[in-house]
């Protein structure tokens, strides 16, 4: 059986949601340079810097559309200093960082990664109510992968669900409906093999876990780790690895990848019209779909009964256990993941807001087709959980899952094999 299917606490906001985080907000600051020892200009100093991956030009222009955000939404007078590796590095430098006397009070995670940083990350918990914060304006989703131990460990300011990319052009020219907010397998199939055929095929398989297995099973409500624990042997979400690889073994509707092989060749592949369908990340939408020659449409990625969970990934900001002055460091992040601010960061940069009452700001302009997908997704869905072994199971799954798409081991003995390796 797979993870019960989790949807969104429906919340109805006015305007009044970003006056009264605002009213907040000055309270804690108020609280904040009125205290002793925690109120130090130094720690102070220290709640006004930031540790996170910003080692390119991209990644500085996402923190600094942050703090743009917060200037236009009343505070003229905001800063926040950035210090931080490449994306790569930062999982594992940040400890030692964080562990230095001088350690910035903000740093960011992953939901993916926040029970990995956990003991870094201080509980945001009675912060919030304090400042009399709703957690429930935020994803449900993205909420449960900021829990760490039952406590809350940072405000999420994206929800991002894999999405499923195909070229519309190639779905008329064969006389097929447009998949949308709904897409089974079977049909999926059967438009994968409409379309494959003369050097071309209907989807692409990379050896990484995450194109497409992963979407794939979450789809069907299934997710690698449990309780902080790999489950990737549970027989469900084997079936649905197996799945992906008869893709290439049994249906022949995408060509067997090389070892090397990785999201980007998917793109290119798509760009070049040699495949029709790819899942990606919505991060990617801009380039998709404004880079594409040709009309691009999204869909939900194929579950079995075409109602599809959404795997969520996303961001958030956090407080350094270490932090001399946690209040103001909290009235900081909550100025950068209010309503507005993630609605101002969604529109400019393409992130899909961590707020529903935000969405208004990432759909300008998209065709409503579209929003409604990335709704759907975001209504039913589970997040990217993962375990203190997960870099290993996906090194070692993208050794292995070659042999898998040609025939050669099923997946049930990859995974099995794993697993049992990683112990």
């Amino acid at each position: 059986m797979g993870l019960a299917l989790r949807k969104r606490r429906s919340v109805l906001m006015s305007r009044k949601v970003s006056a009264g985080l605002l009213a907040g907000v000055l309270v804690l600051g108020l609280a904040a340079c009125g205290q002793g020892g925690d109120g130090s200009a130094e720690g102070s100093e220290r709640a006004n810097q930031m540790y996170t991956w910003v080692s390119n030009e991209s990644d500085r222009e996402q923190w600094e559309t942050f703090i743009a955000g917060v200037k236009e939404s009343g505070d003229p007078e905001f800063e926040l200093a950035l210090e931080g590796p490449s994306f790569q590095e930062y999982w594992t430098l940040v400890r030692t960082r964080m562990s230095a006397s001088d350690a910035p009070c903000i740093m960011t995670t992953q939901a993916a990664r926040a029970q990995e940083l956990g003991q870094l990350l201080a509980p945001l918990d009675e912060l919030a109510a304090d400042a009399g914060l709703d957690l429930s304006m935020y994803n449900e989703a993205m909420m449960q992968g900021m829990t760490v131990d039952g406590t809350v460990r940072a405000l999420p300011y994206d929800a991002e669900p894999m999405l499923l990319y195909y070229n519309k052009a190639l779905f008329e020219e064969k006389g097929l409906d447009l998949p949308g907010a709904t897409y089974t397998r079977d049909q999926f199939l059967s438009d994968a093999k409409a379309m494959t055929g003369d050097g071309k095929y209907g989807t692409y398989v990379a050896p990484d876990s995450m194109y497409p297995y992963l979407p794939i099973a979450f789809a069907d409500g299934n997710a690698p780790v449990k309780e902080g624990e790999l489950a990737v042997t549970e027989s469900a979400f084997v079936d649905d690895f197996q799945w992906v690889m008869d893709l290439v073994a049994e249906e022949g509707v995408a060509a067997a990848p090389s070892a090397g092989d990785n999201d980007e060749r998917g793109r290119a592949e798509f760009f070049a019209g040699n495949v029709a369908m790819i899942i990606d990340g919505p991060w990617f939408y801009s380039t998709i779909v404004d880079g594409a020659e040709f009309e691009v449409g999204i869909a939900v990625p194929p579950s079995t009964s075409g109602e599809s969970i959404g795997m969520i990934q996303g961001s958030g900001f956090g407080i350094a256990e270490s932090c001399p002055d946690k209040e103001a460091a909290f009235a900081n992040i909550m100025k950068m993941t209010t309503p507005d601010v993630v609605g101002y960061v969604g529109k400019n940069r393409g992130t899909v807001p961590s707020v529903p009452e935000a969405m208004d700001a990432w759909s300008e302009g998209k065709p409503a087709a579209d929003v409604a997908v990335v709704e759907a997704l975001l209504e039913n869905a589970l997040p990217l959980e993962t375990s203190s072994s997960w870099n290993q199971f996906v090194t070692q799954f993208a050794q292995y899952s070659p042999e898998g798409v040609r025939g050669v081991k099923t997946a049930e003995e990859i995974l099995t094999s794993i697993d049992q390796g990683i112990g």
